[in-house]
């Protein structure tokens, strides 16, 4: 069984940074890209990063330039390091691996997310 959580969220003003976290727990996402995302309570959930098991990243347009994601060697854990935060950013955050439910990779595992407040 999978687990992921998140952390590292917070309140801060806009041009700040963050960078937050997420422990996963078992190895058989291992295989496969891992994701953060960006929920607002009433708007439609947006892919913030992924990064492949090669290391490929891609990045919404929103984010690029201010945001990284990255993993440790091991892929227990997952990263997001943000920069010059915008009060648009704000939204809970949450962390996205393989449920392995069936051959294909999905992002249908999910952690408990972390929320991320900007403020002018």
């Amino acid at each position: 069984q999978v687990y992921l959580v998140e952390s590292g969220g917070g309140s801060v003003e806009a041009g700040g940074s963050l960078m937050l976290t997420c422990s996963a727990s078992g190895n058989s996402y291992k295989s496969c890209p891992m994701a953060w995302y960006r929920q607002v309570p009433g708007k439609e959930r947006e892919l913030v990063a992924t990064i492949d098991t090669d290391g490929t990243t891609t990045y919404m347009d929103d984010v690029k330039g201010r945001f990284t994601i990255f993993q440790d060697n091991t892929k227990d854990t997952l990263y997001l390091r943000m920069y010059n935060l915008k009060i648009e950013d704000t939204a809970r955050y949450v962390c996205a691996a393989d449920s392995n439910s069936d051959l294909e990779c999905d992002f249908g595992l999910w952690g408990p997310g972390t929320q991320v407040t900007v403020s002018a």
